[in-house]
């Protein structure tokens, strides 16, 4: 059975995803609705606004049709590697669609495999403005030698 792995995203401080979590989401559900995936897994703990990130996912998902007993719940986690670490109990082991924007999917697939998940991925596209894209970007690239350490060292200690 493939599960949707929604990768967690800021809150707004009225309690709402960002529109970057909110096409997450509904690219999630467009997911299941086509019947690409049979369930969904939202991620993200506590951010600086609002309740746990994967909280919010999980009332939007509902809100968007999603049948509740369709979504898995990860709270906890607070950055990309922690997001698919943790989810890991959650998923059996089947394959996974990685869902996030665009521009991080590559490195959230990088972690999915370092810590040993058949995945795909699936990002919604972006109408953020070109300077905004190349700063997300840029920050990925900062980001993933930090996120593929932090796998490298989980999954050396869980191959034991």
């Amino acid at each position: 059975m493939t599960i949707a792995l929604i990768l967690g995203c800021a809150v707004l401080p009225d309690g709402t995803p960002s529109l970057t979590f909110e096409r997450r989401i509904a690219h999630g559900a467009a997911l299941l609705r086509s019947g690409r995936v049979r369930r969904i897994c939202v991620t993200g703990g506590q951010g600086r606004f609002g309740r746990p990130e994967a909280e919010v996912a999980r009332d939007r998902l509902i809100a968007l049709g999603v049948e509740p007993r369709d979504i898995l719940v990860e709270p906890t986690s607070r950055n990309t590697f922690e997001n698919i670490a943790r989810a890991l109990p959650l998923l059996g082991g089947g394959p996974v669609v990685l869902v996030s924007s665009r521009w991080h999917l590559p490195r959230a697939r990088l972690v999915a495999t370092i810590l040993g998940l058949s995945v795909t991925s699936s990002g919604p596209a972006s109408t953020a403005p070109f300077g905004r894209t190349m700063a997300a970007v840029l920050r990925e690239v900062a980001a993933t030698p930090v996120s593929v350490l932090r796998a490298v060292r989980w999954a050396r200690r869980n191959a034991r």
